[in-house]
């Protein structure tokens, strides 16, 4: 009885829009005025102590173990939550348990590669055919072709900083290497490529011998933070300090600025939140381990604290919402193939995270930025104004 008038609480706040609770006991209850347009279905009891010592976690978990059901969209579901002022997604109570996280370089190889070496034809099965697992840049009215999309936000990257041939990048992160190699190919960029990840490793390695680019590109398979005293004319990094935890956000930024020659520009991209910096405890057991999304006035205090300044900062929240829609659709085009593979557990936990993710960018609870710095002045050699920025190679 007690579970169930907690829920009844917990839930009747939690929403708005329309949802009908179908609970254990068979009973359902409608929260919101109107026809509901999704159904939560408790197949069983979750632990009242659960729930509180961490909601994300528990019901998360739940959901994986087919605890709960979830008829309708659960993106639209959770923007619903994050939207709603009084939602368990937003209550401080609820969210205060968070796992200890280890950061070192040990434990950065481990949390990476549990996450990118689940394989390289996993993630062929969703992402698109360059195989870039980052936020996508639509232009032109263009929201469906993720392929184009994904290309143009490397051009979008690469023409941010105003690139000279002939001259160096170093790309931190460059996952399975479409950055650092439109770069070389038609940048006339020298390149150096850094990656934990021993599948994006190899297959970049291979691209490079298969391209006959080993005069222009070079990848590593070693920590960001083991890179002597090279310095490169430029640095991009996309989707790679969400990785490297709230204690090292500083650090991390001392590293680029150490990598960067004098006057040089770097692109840093990636999942930041206006309202302050935060982490999600299901997200970190199961996705990404480590993880930790910084807020806006943190990120640029490691910035300006590290001798570099803002040249240009660009939302691309709305981009990131399509984009992991995208996948979304594409995992479950391929759900059965997946579930036969890695079971449905593991299946329900992808689609979960996909959805999730797309929910929290659609209501703003996080955002994505690309940091245009320079290491000096702000904006030195750099054009006056951001019309450059649009003109394609």
């Amino acid at each position: 009885m007690l579970e169930k008038s907690f829920y009844k609480t917990l839930l009747s706040h939690s929403f708005n829009i329309p949802v009908r609770v179908n609970y254990w006991d068979g009973k359902s209850d409608v929260y919101g005025a109107g026809d509901p347009e999704v159904t939560i279905t408790f197949n069983e009891k979750i632990p009242v102590k659960a729930v509180a010592a961490n909601a994300s976690l528990a019901l998360g978990e739940a959901y994986m173990d087919k605890k709960i059901e979830i008829d309708g969209s659960i993106q639209k579901l959770l923007t619903a939550a994050y939207e709603s002022s009084e939602s368990f997604m937003r209550n401080a109570k609820l969210r205060h348990f968070l796992p200890k996280q280890s950061h070192s370089e040990r434990q950065s190889v481990s949390d990476i590669q549990s996450h990118y070496d689940v394989g390289n034809d996993f993630y062929k099965l969703w992402l698109d055919d360059t195989l870039t697992y980052s936020c996508a840049y639509f232009t032109n009215g263009n929201v469906n072709d993720l392929k184009e999309a994904q290309i143009a936000k490397v051009h979008h990257i690469l023409n941010k900083l105003h690139p000279e041939k002939g001259k160096t990048l170093l790309d931190i992160g460059c996952g399975w290497g479409t950055l650092m190699l439109t770069a070389a190919r038609e940048y006339g960029l020298k390149v150096t490529g850094v990656t934990l990840s021993e599948e994006q490793y190899y297959l970049v390695r291979k691209t490079i011998e298969a391209e006959g680019l080993q005069d222009v590109a070079e990848v590593k398979l070693t920590d960001y933070r083991e890179l002597g005293d090279r310095q490169w004319d430029y640095v991009t990094s996309v989707g790679m300090f969400e990785h490297v935890g709230q204690e090292n956000m500083g650090l991390y930024f001392k590293d680029v600025a150490r990598y960067l020659k004098k006057d040089g520009v770097a692109l840093i991209h990636g999942i930041t939140r206006q309202q302050g910096g935060a982490n999600n405890a299901w997200i970190n057991k199961y996705i990404f381990p480590g993880g930790y999304v910084p807020g806006l006035a943190e990120m640029v205090g490691h910035i300006v604290d590290n001798g570099m300044q803002l040249a240009d900062v660009e939302m691309l929240r709305r981009h990131y919402q399509r984009t992991l829609e995208i996948w979304d659709q594409n995992f479950n085009d391929h759900r059965a193939e997946i579930q036969a593979h890695f079971g449905e557990r593991f299946t329900r936990m992808w689609d979960l995270y996909l959805q999730a993710c797309a929910a929290s960018f659609e209501s703003g609870n996080i955002d994505v930025m690309q940091f245009l710095l320079t290491k000096g002045p702000s904006g030195k050699n750099l054009p006056m104004t951001r019309d450059y920025m649009s003109n394609q190679q």
